[in-house]
């Protein structure tokens, strides 16, 4: 079952067909205990109707986006290359292996790009890559209820200089983008799903990959576990957990490339690039 979010109204999508949801609050919505059963009784056959997913907004509502470091091999190696030069590599070796993960804000959901949208690199950045993440919502219970496409967008040049930079790497004004829906499965998400990412540039692929959620060496409940232990989240919390394709250190974004990412049973979260 998916959730997506218009400029007016809240859908819900069930085996091929369209709902208007009877509930149009989306914090409530998505914090009422068994989501998934509450969104089948939220399905009235009179609120069907013929709806295409175009002009969506991003599937949050007040919700903070958190997200998880270093938590595939790729990106240790990315992230050890990358601050070689300042000292830093050894403190990404340790975090990999250690009992507890990195952890740190990324956006408010005014920062945060709509699918279809656009996405900043930073002016005073000069080695941009997105991110592909798989994103769990994590509702006021701290329960796992549901999961979506995030784009961790990230300035290599500035983390890679000092590890303290992190946050200017990370977050600024459209430095996430999440999406096209919310999706609300039975049952947890399956460790063999693949995430697909494919960046364009004047019509042609310069980067293409996939891989699957399972090579992640830590699990999404323990994420979740640390993320909530001594923090409250009264309208839930979007976690992403990591990224998991990363290109060659001598990729940089440009302005104008486009940048698609897909999950299996999600769908696909595609924006456009550009400089501040």
């Amino acid at each position: 079952m998916k959730l997506y979010r218009s400029a007016n109204k809240i859908i819900i999508a069930h085996e091929g067909k369209h709902y208007i949801a009877q509930t149009q609050d989306w914090d409530h919505l998505v914090n009422q205990s068994n989501l998934y059963k509450k969104l089948q009784e939220e399905i009235n056959p009179f609120n069907e109707v013929i709806w295409e997913a175009k002009d969506l907004k991003a599937p949050i509502g007040t919700q903070e986006i958190w997200a998880a470091g270093v938590t595939y091999m790729r990106s240790k190696e990315a992230r050890m290359e990358e601050s070689k030069e300042s000292g830093a590599a050894v403190f990404y070796s340790k975090v990999y292996d250690a009992e507890r993960p990195e952890l740190f804000f990324k956006s408010t959901h005014y920062r945060v790009a709509n699918p279809g949208g656009q996405v900043n690199i930073r002016k005073d950045s000069k080695w941009n890559v997105p991110e592909p993440e798989l994103t769990l919502f994590i509702n006021k219970d701290k329960e796992i209820v549901g999961y979506t496409i995030g784009n961790d967008m990230s300035s290599r040049d500035i983390e890679g200089e000092n590890p303290l930079y992190l946050t200017q790497a990370k977050c600024y004004d459209y430095s996430a983008a999440i999406g096209p829906c919310l999706w609300i499965p039975k049952e947890p998400i399956d460790p063999d799903t693949k995430i697909y990412m494919k960046i364009e540039r004047n019509w042609k692929t310069v980067f293409e990959g996939q891989i699957s959620i399972n090579q992640m060496k830590r699990k999404h409940g323990e994420l979740a576990e640390y993320l909530t232990r001594e923090m409250s989240f009264p309208k839930g919390v979007y976690l992403m957990t990591g990224t998991c394709l990363v290109p060659d250190d001598s990729f940089t974004l440009q302005a104008d490339d486009i940048i698609h990412i897909e999950i299996d049973g999600i769908g696909k979260l595609t924006n456009k690039v550009v400089i501040g």
